[in-house]
């Protein structure tokens, strides 16, 4: 009873970062943004399969305002979230609502972050749509309602497509698509007609790093800058991008192409991504004194798609 406000703030903050440490957050195995008509959600999968919601994006999404409380040092976060602790709205929650509401600790590329599990968000709406209709509803809660019920229509959609999608195992053939509609914006259908796309000094500088005599575009290039070319370039394009055009463009008996790669790129997609592509590439060759720096530096920024990253040790 002797102590201020402040001092009595002071021990409950580090009461709560005690207990908070005392245990590690479980760690993020992936992330992401879920859309659900206006509103975006950055989720996450816990190791342990946990589906969970961001708590900014959580309460930004059912209409709440004001900052919301960062870090693990605020004791009351780890309590029933505040959208939910009006005593109007507790004759709603079903029997789970307070075991599954407590907020849960993450952590996700070594930042410490708070989320709520993912079947809150259609749980919370269920609350303020059945509050709302039973009128119990104060005058300042009725935009989360409004809200919760926009989010409703919009899980009942998103829901019952990934219900038919899982069943009739069209969620594999959905992903191929999408992947495929990035190809065909990159590629054409035919051959365009020849034009030179590789700056000559791509070439000078590949034989710069090798230590090679640069003799002219006229003399022939040694077969190896041919990989250079798919390494440097086409699998670091775009998603699948390399595989699309050996098969567009196949080689045939003889070992020889009806034309050149990028004879296959878009105008308007296509062939401004490589423009974009060769002038970082050439970058880092200008930079670089030797072959392995200039590879380290690649790898770095512009990773081959869908490869596994190097660290440094």
């Amino acid at each position: 009873a002797a102590l201020t406000p402040e001092a009595r703030s002071a021990i409950a903050r580090r009461a709560a970062t005690q207990r908070w440490s005392a245990s590690a957050a479980p760690e993020a195995i992936r992330d992401g943004v879920l859309k659900i008509g206006d509103a975006e959600f950055q989720c996450f999968v816990l190791a342990d399969h946990t589906r969970v919601l961001a708590r900014a994006s959580f309460v930004r999404a059912i209409g709440r305002t004001g900052k919301v409380k960062g870090g693990r040092e605020y004791e009351g976060e780890l309590q029933t979230p505040v959208f939910l602790t009006a005593n109007n709205l507790k004759p709603f929650f079903p029997s789970d609502l307070e075991g599954n509401s407590k907020p849960i600790p993450l952590t996700f590329k070594g930042v410490d972050m708070i989320g709520y599990r993912a079947e809150l968000l259609p749980a919370v709406c269920d609350v303020f749509s059945d509050a709302l209709a039973a009128g119990a509803l104060r005058k300042n809660q009725l935009h989360i309602a409004e809200q919760c019920r926009i989010l409703s229509r919009g899980l009942t959609r998103v829901g019952i497509i990934g219900l038919v999608d899982e069943a009739t195992g069209f969620q594999e053939i959905r992903d191929r698509q999408a992947l495929q509609e990035i190809l065909n914006r990159y590629l054409r259908k035919e051959l365009a007609a020849w034009a030179q796309r590789f700056p000559d000094d791509f070439y000078k500088e590949i034989f710069r790093l090798r230590n090679w005599e640069w003799k002219g575009m006229k003399v022939n290039r040694p077969q190896v800058v041919a990989s250079y070319t798919k390494d440097f370039v086409y699998e670091r394009l775009a998603p699948g991008i390399l595989a699309e055009l050996e098969a567009r463009n196949p080689k045939n008996d003889k070992g020889q192409r009806r034309g050149k790669h990028h004879q296959l790129l878009t105008d308007d997609v296509g062939h401004p991504a490589l423009a974009q592509h060769l002038h970082t590439v050439i970058a880092f060759m200008r930079a670089s004194t030797s072959w392995d720096q200039f590879k380290r530096l690649l790898d770095k920024a512009l990773p081959k798609k869908g490869a596994n990253l190097e660290l440094d040790i």
